[in-house]
């Protein structure tokens, strides 16, 4: 039965659906945790090192967070994949173009897969910048993430990156909630401007939250 399920276009749909709410989840928590920055190296340290020990005594030291890592990378992979077979039967099954053009999609939709990819390059940046430290300019501190940002958001490129995929953040969740939404068959003629009011609100607190944190780096707020 799974199987017969993900071979089929509207199981892809489901997998993307479900599998972008659990990202999307977990990008309000980790924007209001960044938010802790503009309390000080203190809190926003200590926040840091709480992840590490969340679920002691019943889990051991950083085994939560790695579960939840595990469950990431697993929504990740899934989105991805399912994306990426869905765009290619919508290829095959249209090869040349409409002789009369569609109605032209928002600018949200029109730009979803460049947006996926940009954000699957920001991960794998963002993980080496702040995780592993092997990109990370000025000296990576094991234990000291306030510290860490700060540099990050000191160079040019640091917050270039880190705003472009942002943006592409926003307009991707825009997009995806509704879609999201859709799929799961929450979507009905009197619910859906609710649905799009919810998903411009989503997009924009996200945006908003997150680059907030460069934006305090450069202007000397966050030092």
């Amino acid at each position: 039965m799974a199987r017969t399920v993900w071979d089929s276009s509207v199981g892809k749909k489901a997998v993307m659906a479900v599998s972008g709410i659990i990202m999307l989840l977990y990008l309000v928590v980790h924007m209001i945790g960044n938010l802790k920055i503009f309390f000080g190296p203190g809190e926003f340290n200590h926040y840091a090192h709480w992840l590490r020990t969340l679920g002691e005594p019943f889990m051991h030291y950083e085994w939560t967070l790695w579960l939840i890592r595990v469950v990431l990378v697993a929504a990740v992979v899934a989105h991805a994949v399912s994306a990426y077979q869905l765009s290619r039967r919508d290829l095959r099954a249209r090869p040349s173009k409409y002789v009369h053009q569609k109605a032209r999609a928002s600018y949200a939709t029109r730009t979803m897969r460049w947006g996926g990819v940009i954000l699957g390059l920001f991960i794998v940046w963002h993980l080496l910048d702040l995780t592993t430290g092997t990109v990370h300019a000025g000296g990576f501190q094991e234990g000291h993430p306030y510290q860490n940002v700060v540099d990050t958001f000191s160079t040019w490129y640091g917050n270039v990156v880190y705003i472009v995929a942002v943006l592409a953040l926003g307009l991707h969740v825009r997009h995806g909630f509704f879609s999201a939404a859709q799929t799961l068959g929450a979507g009905s003629r009197t619910r859906n401007r609710a649905l799009r009011a919810v998903a411009d609100v989503l997009a924009l607190l996200l945006t908003a939250g997150f680059v907030a944190v460069p934006v305090g780096v450069m202007t000397g707020v966050v030092s």
